[in-house]
């Protein structure tokens, strides 16, 4: 039986790549005006910690995580902070607050001339 090679690195982290290049210039694409995506986006960008229930009672959506994922692909930065919050049926459970860092709603508003 013939075994698949399994990539190692010389600090021995497995799917790691260190680079030496800068990362990308932060240049968002930005959804479509109306969006849940553009929702999202604007609650981050007015400073907010947002989780599933403000975004549900904001726009009558479930489908945060996938929102999330959407400005991502478009380039924004948006961070996860996993809060746990355990109940008695499920002790381990985790919710996800998502936050955008001020420094990139005022980058992105200097390229975009100001508006939103």
């Amino acid at each position: 039986m013939k075994r698949t090679p399994t990539p190692t690195t010389a600090s021995g982290v497995q799917g790691e790549q260190l680079s030496f290049l800068p990362p990308p210039p932060f240049c968002p694409m930005w959804p479509k005006r109306g969006t849940l995506a553009d929702r999202a986006l604007g609650m981050l960008m007015d400073g907010r910690l947002i989780d599933h229930p403000d975004f549900q009672s904001s726009t009558q959506s479930w489908r945060l995580a996938a929102v999330v994922f959407q400005l991502r692909t478009f380039g924004w930065p948006v961070e996860t902070i996993e809060i746990p919050s355990p109940t008695e049926d499920n002790p381990e459970r985790v919710i996800a607050l998502y936050r955008l860092d001020g420094k990139y709603t005022a980058q992105a508003l200097a390229m975009n001339g100001g508006e939103v």
